[in-house]
Parts: structure tokens; C-alpha cells; sequence
């Protein structure tokens, strides 16, 4: 594989290892699933894989509740299955991102079980124990992310202190001031390094510092609706309330400390990268994840930017702001879709154009300047399976967008073997939105994003070159430039279900159509520019003289 800074240029394709393939027909994914399966990826296009926690763990929170960072689950595999895995996509040419979750571990860790053992363990201070209040209530008003288990603290009745968990009660979180925990990750991480892994994602990074005062939170008024929705959607609008309080639960300034020993850690290997999950919606802080651009992530996920209406005006004012807030060298990653959120092709439809908006979606990411991340199954436009209630399993409600990846149209769509269960049901869309389905139609979804990532490859413009929106497109219109030496690229992006025209006013009369979400329209063709015609929910490339 070509050495540099790859994680600038290529394409990372998340894959949630439960749902992506089954190799052992137990009903749940697996390494050698995976394994099975690189050649659909070689096929795509995709430069890595960033793969979701696969370490053994008691699946209170499927994998993010770690029991021992240096292993795999065997409902996964075995660490054989792991290498032979990283051999398999390097022999492609696919690198490979693993989850590492740093926040918390499970309470079944033995870190943990020694820390709880007693009040004098050697361990007591690797985790977050502090005594109860005098009326015997938890030591501040914290609460969990996860708005099921409500407070964030849980009390030991055996050593008397309650313990800090920012999710489950079985997910306590590490002390991060503590120099042997960070001494403990830094030899996880060059664990794993060891083996080949060409870097992290680092989940919940924000939260892994704290005010050690362990002072309340200021107050902010929800609603009283906060209380009785739980979806993804209200978390987005709950955080927004929250994103200028200055919390101390999370993002306390030492943690830019211990990314910036994560830097350390990866600058000892060679074309290695980290990119951090920092879910704060507030782009200021966010940008300072980047550090000077050259000692924290090499890249962080924008929440921001995943969370917007579809709408023109807001993607366009999150691009355009984030870009200016990153210092010289830095470089912004995108997503529309992770193991988190609702299906790109579920939460943007509106009266049954999903699978057109998820068609400009992917125009959006995979021609921004930036590392676009795309998850496994938005390929092939699936939608959020449904899940009655007695299958649900999840703790937060995300099971509908875990469902198993569709590879045919037979009953299990490909999953595992025949008549084996898995592990969430098949969406009822899979006998026709599968990838065996797509994998030879040029107009399916499949083949749209395998032409996108093969034209952005050959493409300086797209893969390093500049970005610069129009701010005189249409309402309803997102439209950019990406250029590189004399390559000039027009992006334009209309997000209605109306026909616009517009004349994007770069010194043209006519371009060359490269791409169109409309797979009516041929590449190659001339159009013309005074005005630009976009048909409704479509999107194009063009190359301008």
C-alpha cells in the first residue's frame, strides 16, 4: 500500500460487526464474516475499514462495555481470525480503524473488579469513586447519556462510594488523572498497533475528562417532553439546549492533554491516525480537538454536521464555518450515518424520496473536501429496519439501524445460512435492496457510489484540492467548487423536490456533466451553465473549462 497521509484522500466504510456477516451461522457477524466479505469492499472502493468494538465484553451496550481491550469476543472470533482479517484487507489495500473505547470499561473488567473490591485496592483510583452527600443522595446532578438510565452514578453497597458512569451502570468510567491509566491505554494501543491496525476511533473522546472537583452542572430547563422521548432525535435537541453551558461532565481541558499523548503514541509508528467521536455540537470545541493541526486527532466526526435538516442553507453554513474555524493544516472528516443514528435513506424521507435524497447524500460526502466515513449498508440505500418489541434489544433504541447488511434477496438476504436466525430481523425491504440486486445495475445505488469514489480517486480536485461555496445558488441549492491546479469542479446539490435553474456565475457558458445523481443523465454530455438546470432531489458534477 502507498505510504502518506492516506486518512486525507481515501474513503474509511464503517462496518458494526454483529450486522455485517454471519461466518459461523450463529446468527450474529463475526471477524471471519467480514473476512468473507472484503472483495464487496475491494469492489466499492473504500480505502479502510473502521470496525466497532469487537473485544470481549457482556454486551450490556454490544462491545462499547469492554471486559479486556487486548482480545476478541468468540462470538466474534479469535485473534487469529483478527490478523488473518488485517491480512486479508491489506493484501486489497484496505486499511484497517479499530474501535478503541477509552472512556469506560464493563464492570465485569478486571480493572474494575479490583477497584471494587475495596476502598484500599490498588485500583480504587482507576476508576471514579466519590462518597454520597450527606443526606446519602449521589455526589453531583450528572446524568448519563443514555436517557433510560437517568443519573450517571450508581452506589456500592459494599464499599459504601458511588461509582461514575456516563452510560450504563455496567460501563463505570476510567479516571483519566490517574498516569496509570493512560499508561494502561498506551500500552492498548500499541497492542494493537503491534498487530498492524493502521489506527483508532476513539469513542466518546470529550468525555474522558472531567472536573476532579466533581461540582453540578449548571441547570438548563429541557422541557417536560425531555422526559418522555428518548429517540436519537431528541438527544440532538436536548445537546443543542446544553452545547453552550460549560458542563463539567465532559470536555474539561485536560482531555486535549491525553489526545495530544494519543498523538504521541501514533507519531512512534509509521501512517497511523486516530479520529476522535466528539459529539458536541458546538463547532468552536470541536475544532480544538484538531489542536494546532498537527499534535491531537488526525481527524473528528462532526455531530454538527450529522445532525442537520435537509436543508441546503444548513449544510452549506456547517461546511463553511467549520473549514474556517480549523487551523492551517488541519482537515475536516464527514458523515451521514454511523451504528447511532437513523439510516440516511429513512431519516431524511419525506413522503418517499428517501432513496433520492440518499442519492445526493452521497454526492454531498463523497465530494466535500474532507475524509467522508460511510456506513455499511448506505451503499445499497437500506433503511432502518422494524423491530417489534420483543426483539428489541438495544438499550438506546438503535436497533433499527443495526439491522444485518442485505447481500441477496433470499430469505436471510445473505446474512448467514439458510434458515438461521440472526440476531435482529431482516429489513423488509431486503429482497430488492441488496447488493446482489445492484452489484451489475449502473443506475442502482451501488453503482452510484462505486462511480463517486472511483471518480474521486482520479480526481486531485475532490481527493486535496480546494473548496469554495457559492453564496448567490438558489434557495434550496448547495453549490461549491473544488479545484486543483487547472481542475475545476462545480458541485451542485439541489435539496428540493422542485426543478431549479441558476447560473453559477465561474466564467462559463458550458461544462462537461462528470456525475449525476440522476442515473438518466449520461456523463460526458455538455450542459449548459447560463442557467444550470438540476432536476428535483438531484445532484451533479461538473468539469468546467
Amino acid at each position: 500500500m502507498a505510504r502518506g497521509e492516506w486518512w486525507r484522500h481515501g474513503v474509511i466504510y464503517q462496518i458494526y460487526p454483529r450486522s455485517f456477516a454471519d461466518g459461523d451461522g450463529d446468527g450474529v457477524g463475526d471477524l471471519p464474516g467480514i473476512r468473507a466479505r472484503l472483495d464487496h469492499l475491494s469492489d466499492l472502493g473504500v480505502d479502510a475499514i473502521w470496525l466497532s468494538p469487537f473485544y470481549p465484553s457482556p454486551m450490556v451496550d454490544f462491545g462499547y462495555d469492554v471486559a479486556d481491550y487486548t482480545g476478541v469476543d468468540p462470538l466474534f472470533g479469535t485473534l487469529d481470525d483478527f490478523d488473518q482479517l488485517v491480512a486479508g484487507a491489506h493484501a486489497r489495500g484496505i486499511r484497517v480503524v479499530v474501535d478503541l473505547v477509552p472512556n469506560h470499561t464493563s464492570d465485569q473488567h478486571p480493572w474494575f473488579l479490583e477497584s471494587r473490591s475495596s476502598r484500599h485496592s490498588p485500583k480504587r483510583d482507576w476508576y471514579v469513586w466519590a462518597d454520597p452527600k450527606p443526606d446519602g443522595s449521589p455526589p453531583n446532578n450528572w446524568i448519563s447519556a443514555f436517557p433510560r438510565t437517568a443519573r450517571a452514578w450508581t452506589f456500592d453497597e459494599r464499599t459504601g462510594q458511588w461509582y461514575l458512569h456516563s452510560f450504563t451502570p455496567q460501563q463505570p468510567d476510567l479516571n483519566w488523572w490517574n498516569p496509570e491509566v493512560r499508561q494502561a491505554m498506551d500500552e492498548v494501543m500499541r497492542f494493537w498497533l503491534d498487530r498492524g491496525v493502521d489506527g483508532f476511533r476513539v469513542d466518546v473522546a470529550h468525555k474522558m475528562a472531567r472536573d476532579p472537583e466533581l461540582l453540578d452542572n449548571p441547570l438548563v430547563e429541557l422541557g417536560d417532553e425531555a422526559e418522555a422521548d428518548t429517540s436519537s432525535v431528541a438527544r440532538v435537541a436536548r445537546l443543542a439546549k446544553l452545547k453552550a453551558v460549560e458542563r463539567r461532565d465532559e470536555d474539561w481541558p485536560e482531555v486535549h492533554e491525553i489526545v495530544r499523548r494519543f498523538r504521541r503514541t501514533l507519531d512512534a509508528y509509521d501512517d497511523r491516525m486516530a479520529v476522535g467521536e466528539v459529539y458536541l455540537l458546538d463547532l468552536q470545541r470541536l475544532a480544538r480537538y484538531y489542536g494546532s493541526g498537527q499534535d491531537e486527532f488526525h481527524l473528528a466526526h462532526n455531530f454538527v454536521f450529522l445532525t442537520q435538516p435537509w436543508k441546503a442553507a444548513a449544510f452549506r453554513a456547517v461546511v463553511d464555518e467549520f473549514t474556517g474555524l480549523l487551523p492551517p493544516d488541519a482537515w475536516p472528516a464527514w458523515m451521514l450515518g454511523d451504528h447511532d443514528v437513523s439510516r440516511i435513506a429513512s431519516r431524511y424521507d419525506e413522503g418517499g424520496n428517501g432513496q433520492a435524497r440518499a442519492r445526493v447524500a452521497a454526492m454531498l460526502l463523497l465530494t466535500l473536501r474532507g475524509t467522508p466515513f460511510v456506513y455499511a449498508g448506505d451503499e445499497i440505500g437500506m433503511t432502518d429496519g422494524e423491530v417489534p418489541p420483543d426483539r428489541v434489544v438495544d438499550v438506546d433504541g438503535r436497533d433499527p439501524q443495526r439491522t444485518p447488511m442485505q447481500w441477496d434477496g433470499s430469505p436471510g438476504a445473505g446474512f448467514s445460512r439458510p434458515g438461521v436466525e440472526p440476531w435482529l430481523p431482516i429489513a423488509a425491504d431486503a429482497a430488492t435492496v441488496n447488493v446482489a440486486a445492484q452489484r451489475e445495475d449502473p443506475a442502482s445505488m451501488l453503482g452510484l457510489y462505486r462511480r463517486l469514489i472511483r471518480y474521486r480517486k482520479g480526481s486531485a480536485a475532490l481527493r486535496g484540492g480546494g473548496y469554495r461555496s457559492l453564496p448567490d445558488a438558489p434557495d434550496g441549492c448547495y453549490a461549491y467548487l473544488r479545484s486543483a491546479g487547472e481542475e475545476r469542479l462545480l458541485v451542485a446539490l439541489n435539496f428540493t423536490g422542485q426543478p431549479l435553474a441558476f447560473d453559477p456565475g465561474l466564467g462559463a457558458d458550458r461544462g462537461r456533466l462528470e456525475l449525476a445523481t440522476d442515473p438518466g443523465r449520461a456523463a460526458g454530455e455538455e450542459v449548459g451553465l447560463r442557467p444550470l438546470q438540476l432536476g428535483p432531489d438531484e445532484g451533479v458534477v461538473v468539469r468546467l473549462p
